[in-house]
């Protein structure tokens, strides 16, 4: 499918962290049926692999591909836990930068840029007692794309989150809006005066 080759060409560039005896399936095709699995509801490794054995036959046709049986869940596990996070939010800043620019204007000349920090659902870790992601992501009201996104340190709030996405995106000709918790006038407090001191000779 044409329409599909833009992120195809994204996810390949992602590194691959299997060894190169281990890669009966094409990483980016793994990723790219992965991305479609979870936009129809699965939340699971299993689920990911159900979706690709459903849908064989119309995605081996759709790709040009051979696949005779989907990958195992195993599989889809290790090679998306073994994925380098900042090569997968780099690979898909690019592809949103790119949907973003395709996009017409919007008809009033206003393009917002909205940051605003999230918990992620279902990412708390009851096991070891860890509390649950929090994500700020920087989302293009006229495009409804998401075009970068961050995480917020555990022990911190999206103030820094925020100052760091900012200085990594391209603002141009945008209105940015933020949180009410980001209007905070940083107070510089100067060095008290020095006493000048004598010398005696």
């Amino acid at each position: 499918m044409k329409s599909f080759l833009p992120i195809l060409s994204r996810l390949e560039a992602i590194a691959d962290p299997r060894r190169a005896e281990g890669k009966r399936y094409e990483q980016r095709y793994i990723l790219l049926f992965a991305i479609l699995a979870i936009v129809t509801g699965a939340d699971s490794y299993r689920g990911i692999h159900t979706f690709i054995r459903v849908h064989l036959k119309r995605l081996n046709k759709a790709f040009g591909l051979g696949w005779k049986k989907p990958p195992a869940h195993t599989s889809i596990r290790s090679i998306l836990s073994g994925l380098d996070v900042a090569d997968v939010e780099a690979a898909f800043r690019v592809h949103a930068a790119d949907l973003n620019a395709a996009a017409l204007p919007p008809p009033d000349g206003f393009r917002v840029l909205a940051l605003d920090g999230k918990v992620l659902r279902g990412s708390f870790d009851a096991f070891h007692d860890g509390a649950a992601k929090q994500i700020l992501s920087a989302f293009a009201a006229d495009t409804t794309l998401t075009l970068a996104h961050i995480e917020i340190d555990e022990k911190s709030n999206e103030i820094p989150a925020a100052q760091r996405l900012l200085a990594e995106l391209d603002l141009t000709d945008r209105i940015v809006t933020l949180d009410a918790m980001h209007c905070q006038k940083k107070r510089l407090q100067s060095p008290p005066p020095q006493t000048p001191t004598s010398s005696s000779s």
